[in-house]
C-alpha cells in the first residue's frame, strides 16, 4: 500500500517543510493533517507545585504559561512516564522557559528565550511542574503542529495568445506549480517541464511567468502539498513520520476489530 504513495519534499527545514503527496484522496489527505495535529503525542507540563509565588500573577496563571511552553519530546518517552521541571528566579528579573530545569535531559524547552513572567525587586518564582505525554485530542497544548495545511498541486496550461491589445492583468495563484508548459517561460525564468516551482518564485503572477499568454491553472489529480510547522517538540520530519504511524496503528486495530 506503502508503494502507491510518492513522497517529494519541497522545502525542508528544521521545523518547517512544505512536501508533494501524490496518490491521495481528498479524505486521506485531511486524515493525514489530522494526524499530524492532534495523534503524535508531545510533552506539555500537566501539574504545578508552587513552593512560593509573590509575583502579581495568580499560581492558576502560571501553571497555564508553563503548559504553553513546547518540549522537547524524546522517542521513547512512554505514556506515564514524566519528567519534572524545576523554576526558581528571583526579581529583578524576566523567567524565561530557558530558566526551568529538567529531571530529564532529553526533555527541554524548545526554546529558551519564551517570557514566563517579569518580577519586580523582592518578588519571587519557585515551583516544580511535571511534564506528561498526552495528544493534541486531550489538549491543544499537546498540539506537535502549530500550523498544517494542505492545498492540491496546481499545473498550467498555456491555451492560446493573448490578443494584441489585451491589456496584461496580473493572474495571481498560490501554492506549488508543476511545470508543463517551460517553452513559453520569460527569459528570467528557467524551468522543465515536470519541475515543481513554488508560487511566490514569480511572485505568485502567471501573466508575468508566461508573458502574451492565455493560461489556464488546473488541480493534478490524486497530488497534494502539505505545509507543516512544529512547535519545536520534534523535527517536522519526524512529526509526519510519527503521525504516518498513527495512521498505520488505527487501520489495523480496526482490521482486527472487523475479524472478531
Amino acid at each position: 500500500m506503502v508503494d502507491d504513495y510518492e513522497v517529494e519534499f519541497i522545502d525542508l527545514g528544521e521545523r518547517e517543510a512544505r512536501f508533494l503527496v501524490r496518490g491521495l484522496t481528498p479524505a486521506f489527505a485531511n486524515g493525514i493533517r489530522r494526524a499530524i495535529v492532534a495523534d503524535v503525542p508531545t510533552l506539555a507540563v500537566d501539574d504545578v507545585r508552587v513552593v512560593e509565588n509573590s509575583s502579581v500573577l495568580f499560581d492558576e496563571i502560571l501553571g497555564l504559561r508553563l503548559g504553553l511552553v513546547p518540549l522537547t519530546t524524546p522517542e521513547d518517552f512512554r505514556e506515564g512516564e514524566v519528567a519534572t521541571l524545576s523554576l526558581d528566579v528571583e526579581g529583578p528579573a524576566t523567567a524565561y522557559s530557558g530558566d526551568l530545569e529538567s529531571s530529564d535531559p532529553d526533555v527541554a524547552p524548545a526554546d529558551e528565550h519564551i517570557p514566563i513572567i517579569e518580577l519586580k525587586e523582592g518578588q519571587r518564582v519557585e515551583l516544580q511542574a511535571d511534564a506528561v505525554l498526552d495528544s493534541g485530542n486531550a489538549h491543544a497544548k499537546h498540539q506537535g503542529g502549530v500550523a498544517v495545511g494542505y492545498r492540491h498541486l496546481q499545473t498550467a496550461e498555456v491555451v492560446g495568445d493573448r490578443g494584441e491589445f489585451t491589456d496584461e492583468e496580473p493572474q495571481i495563484v498560490r501554492g506549488v506549480l508543476e511545470e508543463s508548459a517551460a517553452e513559453h517561460l520569460a527569459d528570467e525564468y528557467d524551468a522543465d517541464d515536470g519541475d515543481l516551482v513554488p508560487a511566490e518564485a514569480f511572485d505568485n503572477d502567471l501573466a508575468a511567468r508566461y508573458p502574451g499568454k492565455e493560461v489556464a491553472v488546473r488541480d493534478v489529480d490524486g497530488a497534494f502539498v502539505f505545509h507543516v510547522e512544529t512547535d519545536g517538540s520534534m523535527s517536522v520530519r519526524e512529526l509526519v513520520q510519527r503521525a504516518a504511524g498513527t495512521i498505520g496503528d488505527r487501520a489495523a486495530e480496526l482490521e482486527e476489530a472487523v475479524q472478531l
